[in-house]
């Protein structure tokens, strides 16, 4: 019988150790160490010889190949019903690959991943080590009709569910979650580190080798980061994250690795009580309704991935009531925003040290592009001033630290989605007209070069 021992593992990093360290020494965290009773195995080849196909009784060995002699076919993605997961992932699911979806709890991932396995036109295997078939089912007949041919197991132990996906052959297989998941090869219980990585790598080689692409469930801790160790997010192909704020109807799918596709792209969805709806205008979301013009609002063209969306900035200045004066910003970089205050006092004589300033993006969307510099500029402008800015006014540039307006990337597409949800004038970077014809589109563009330009066009 093997012998049962006792090993540390950092929950950062996913390093292990035979005693308790206060210092992990690969990543340099405090207090990550915990204990994780385990057993060594006597056989590597007993982890995958239950479900592994076999020749002549022992199991099939990989072979070196050549490099030069690897032939590159286009790979076949599997395509989902949902427009917005095929984007996130690169173009559609490719075989062999393993995705983690990670999120809050009540966020929407086992529905976001039941309307898959339901619509998906293919044999699906769906594993619940959370829920019972009759509340799968339950959910299900609220979700929608069925279209694919789904299998529902509840099961836990990771042997048996490879056993039996082997006998079904699916074409997509969904664990929820990864943290029920146990593996008889360890004794520790399930959800913890050892426990989380054997499962995901029994995963992992099981897809490597039937060509079958899988979807886990992972939960989230306090600091909104992947439950398990950090090494879970290095074996996965794809890590999505599903963020939302509870109290709101819409959900935001990032992409945060992706190792066949950008993980620049974002999709988003709006729960309903029949499930997720499909957002494909993110202008409905991302710009506020409002019946009459206010100061301190702007509209930013920026892109996330290769899709153009018009996002809404909402800032206010106010006079400080206590000495220091308070500083504020949802969904934008604070140290940003500081850099951007300090260029409006420096080149454009604003003084913002003696007030408030609290800025905020409609839809609860975070944004990293830097072409919404001029229109945060703007709205903060127009707050300091009390003078709105027209709704059909949208922004797309950079601001550098002299005060100049530079220039970004793809503002073709952005021009052309501004003019498509018809708004009339659109400011942006003279160093970045080269090559437009402003004759191609409806909507007015005004080129600029420095900041004092914006001042003198809209608050004069």
């Amino acid at each position: 019988m093997a012998k049962a021992r006792t090993i540390f593992f950092c929950s950062n990093c996913g390093a292990s150790s035979p005693k308790w360290l206060g210092k992990c020494p690969h990543c340099s965290e405090w207090n990550t160490y915990q204990e994780e009773l385990i057993q060594k195995e006597t056989s590597a080849e007993e982890k995958r010889r239950s479900w592994a196909p076999t020749t002549g009784g022992r199991a099939e060995s990989p072979k070196a190949t050549l490099l030069q002699q690897v032939q590159t076919g286009r790979t076949q993605r599997l395509k989902t019903p949902d427009e917005e997961l095929n984007r996130v992932l690169g173009g559609g699911i490719v075989p062999g690959s393993l995705v983690l979806i990670g999120g809050q709890p009540g966020i929407g991932k086992s529905t976001l991943l039941l309307q898959v396995a339901m619509r998906v036109p293919a044999r699906i295997l769906y594993v619940s080590g959370e829920e019972s078939e009759e509340q799968i089912k339950m959910r299900a007949d609220r979700v929608g009709e069925f279209v694919s041919e789904c299998y529902i197991l509840a099961e836990t132990n990771t042997t048996k569910i490879l056993q039996q996906a082997q006998e079904l052959q699916p074409q997509l297989m969904i664990v929820d979650s990864i943290q029920t998941m146990s593996t008889p090869h360890l004794e520790s219980a399930p959800g913890g580190i050892a426990q989380v990585r054997e499962c995901a790598g029994e995963l992992l080689r099981f897809a490597k080798e039937t060509n079958v692409p899988i979807f886990l469930i992972g939960h989230i801790n306090k600091d909104g980061d992947l439950a398990g160790p950090k090494l879970l997010e290095h074996i996965v192909d794809c890590v999505l994250q599903f963020e939302g704020d509870r109290h709101n109807t819409y959900r935001i799918l990032r992409t945060l690795k992706n190792r066949f596709g950008s993980t620049d792209e974002m999709g988003i969805y709006e729960m309903q009580a029949s499930g997720l709806r499909e957002v494909s205008n993110p202008s409905e979301l991302l710009l506020s309704q409002k019946d009459e013009e206010l100061s301190g609002c702007a509209v930013a063209a920026t892109m996330e991935g290769m899709r153009p969306m018009l996002i809404e900035t909402q800032a206010l200045v106010s006079k400080a009531v206590f000495g220091t004066p308070q500083r504020s910003a949802t969904g934008f970089d604070m140290r940003r925003l500081s850099m951007l205050l300090a260029v409006l006092e420096k080149r454009c004589g604003y003084f913002f040290s003696i007030n408030d300033v609290f800025l905020n993006l409609a839809g609860g969307i975070r944004v990293e592009d830097p072409a919404i510099d001029l229109a945060i500029v703007a709205s903060l402008i127009s707050s300091l001033s009390d003078v709105s800015i027209p709704a059909n006014i949208c922004f797309a540039a950079e601001v550098g630290l002299s005060g100049e307006i530079r220039a970004v990337t793809r503002l073709e597409q952005r021009i052309a989605e501004a003019d498509r949800l018809g708004f009339k004038e659109i400011y942006v970077s003279k160093y970045g007209m080269k090559g437009i014809d402003p004759k191609r589109y409806n909507i007015k563009i005004y080129a600029l070069g420095k900041v004092d330009e914006l001042r003198g066009a809209l608050f004069t």
